[in-house]
């Protein structure tokens, strides 16, 4: 077969019709099919030629033409496509390096296995395009909402036409035992589109917090045009869900607006989501105020914040901790979700046990180190002491508004709490020196003799040992785990070291040893400011 005028024009149409059907631009194609053609014209004149075929976009002639490259002699490996500059003086007046010579050879005979060659070049050069082109079109729209037409399921999997391709609703991203037949509309959230080697890949999700957050704003105006925003999600699929909403605007109830007219805005979405009940909450930046919000519909008597912990006690009437937690505990762990915290849940009568324990624990610490009896005790701890030092290193004045106790009373009370102070740090500061402990760990500012003590204990016996441990070695903290917040502990924890505290500690030991340069630091710092600095000058004039 030869391409000749009779099928010149045809070529163009075939071109134009397979753009059309594919949706796809005509000089793709066209391109596709030069390819094609100039692949079957290798295998005629020879694969190490350099044949290159141009197809004219008006009239539809192909145009084979041989190209060969002019190199310097030592380069010459290709005889067939390239040629030396002695050798191209027959054609070139003044040949130079990297200059080409362009011959025009006679159309090729197509046979009948080099024109199956040509259609396979064109349909994967069509394919190709045609993923290029689903995969432009997808990649904008992740994170928005897309209805589209079961196409049919497999292994659990639904594979929904999008119009333009397809895409895939695993198993795991259904609500519930939601199934579909082929045919049923069904409307996804674009959790992520990637570019794989079988083409682009669209996966969907109707169990995201994000769905429930873009039908929101299909719902309800406001939240479209900004003035009220979705600030958290947390949801338990087809069951149970709580969303945090806050208003820009005075005038507009966030939870009313959410809800609508006789509650029409979230039954949409709640008929969307297959009956999943919705609790519309307040956004409060106060975090135990917001807690106390996502909690509902139980009550709450008494919220304690740990945010070095990122955990909450939240204490309730004994009658309300069934409907605090919910049922198989989901009220509780979607308000940890929502708030981002470790929640806690203690009864009015296990909070008062619990207090009652520490006050009992504190009023024995007392008696058995100070020598004090019961009642005296008491009283020191009613006053809010909690520590052996506070009693000691306090001004002696807050001890004598205790009833019963004048000057005298308060400066024995001081003596004995500093003698049983030395005492335990002589007792800590002998066992660290038998565990090994330097003279340099232990006259290092900033740690007491049980901190030394302690520390010895885990083998840091060394200031240079000391200078090597990471901050939240020391201080302790929190890690995430499969989605699951776990505790580090921490050397120093124990001593209520904060993370800021055992950085400085840290720090301060490296500099004295000589391993960082106190001008090194400062110049960083600065640059951090610096940095800080310019991004809030972009953020206003962003603004």
């Amino acid at each position: 077969m030869a391409i000749t005028s009779a099928n010149q024009l045809e070529l163009l149409q075939t071109a134009e019709a397979v753009a059309r059907e594919k949706m796809i631009d005509p000089a793709l194609v066209i391109e596709a099919m030069e390819e094609s053609l100039a692949r079957a014209a290798k295998s005629r004149y020879g694969a190490e030629m350099d044949i290159r075929v141009s197809i004219d976009r008006k009239t539809g002639k192909a145009t084979f033409t041989r190209v060969r490259t002019v190199v310097a002699d030592e380069d010459l490996e290709n005889y067939q496509a390239e040629l030396t500059v002695e050798q191209a003086k027959q054609y070139l007046d003044d040949p130079k390096v990297g200059d080409t010579i362009v011959d025009e050879v006679p159309p090729v005979e197509m046979g009948r296995i080099a024109a199956q060659s040509a259609k396979q070049v064109i349909l994967q050069k069509i394919r190709e395009a045609e993923r290029d082109r689903q995969y432009e079109e997808f990649k904008d729209r992740a994170g928005t909402i897309i209805n589209g037409v079961v196409k049919r399921e497999e292994y659990g999997n639904v594979i929904v036409d999008v119009g333009t391709g397809e895409a895939i609703l695993r198993r795991n991203e259904k609500i519930g035992r939601e199934s579909y037949r082929p045919n049923d509309r069904i409307r996804c959230y674009i959790k992520e589109v990637r570019r794989e080697q079988r083409g682009p890949q669209i996966f969907l999700s109707r169990t995201a917090p994000e769905f429930m957050a873009e039908l929101f704003k299909m719902e309800v105006p406001e939240i479209y045009d900004g003035i009220i925003e979705i600030k958290a999600v947390a949801r338990d699929p087809g069951s149970r869900a709580k969303i945090a909403v806050i208003s820009y605007d005075n005038s507009i109830d966030p939870v009313g607006a959410c809800v609508g007219m006789r509650g029409s805005r979230v039954q949409a979405v709640v008929n969307e989501l297959q009956g999943e009940k919705i609790d519309i909450i307040p956004w409060n930046d106060d975090a135990p105020t917001f807690l106390v919000n996502a909690l509902q519909p139980a009550e709450v008597t008494k919220v304690v914040l740990d945010e070095d912990a990122g955990k909450i006690e939240v204490v309730v009437p004994d009658e309300q901790l069934s409907l605090a937690i919910g049922r198989r505990g989901q009220n509780v762990r979607l308000a940890s979700q929502l708030t981002g915290l470790d929640i806690d849940i203690l009864t009015e009568e296990e909070e008062s046990k619990r207090r009652q324990a520490e006050f009992e624990e504190r009023t024995k610490l007392f008696m058995d180190t100070l020598d004090l009896d019961e009642f005296f005790a008491q009283l020191l701890v009613a006053e809010g002491f909690t520590t052996l030092e506070e009693v000691a290193y306090v001004d002696p004045e807050e001890l004598v508004v205790i009833d019963g106790v004048d000057e005298d009373t308060a400066a024995e009370l001081q003596a004995r709490a500093r003698d049983y102070i030395d005492a335990q740090n002589k007792k800590a500061l002998e066992h660290a020196r038998e565990l090994g402990a330097e003279d340099s760990l232990i006259a290092y500012e900033g740690l007491t003799p049980q901190m030394v003590e302690a520390l010895a204990e885990d083998g840091v016996k060394t200031l240079e040992d000391f200078a090597t441990c990471a901050d939240w070695e020391l201080a302790g903290g929190w890690t995430t785990v499969d989605g699951e917040r776990v505790k580090d502990d921490g050397l120093l924890e124990k001593f209520d070291v904060s993370l800021e505290e055992a950085q400085n500690l840290v720090m301060t030991a490296r500099i004295q040893l000589g391993w960082v340069d106190p001008a090194d630091l400062e110049k960083d710092n600065e640059d951090d400011e610096d940095a800080e600095t310019g991004e809030t000058a972009d953020e206003g004039a962003g603004a």
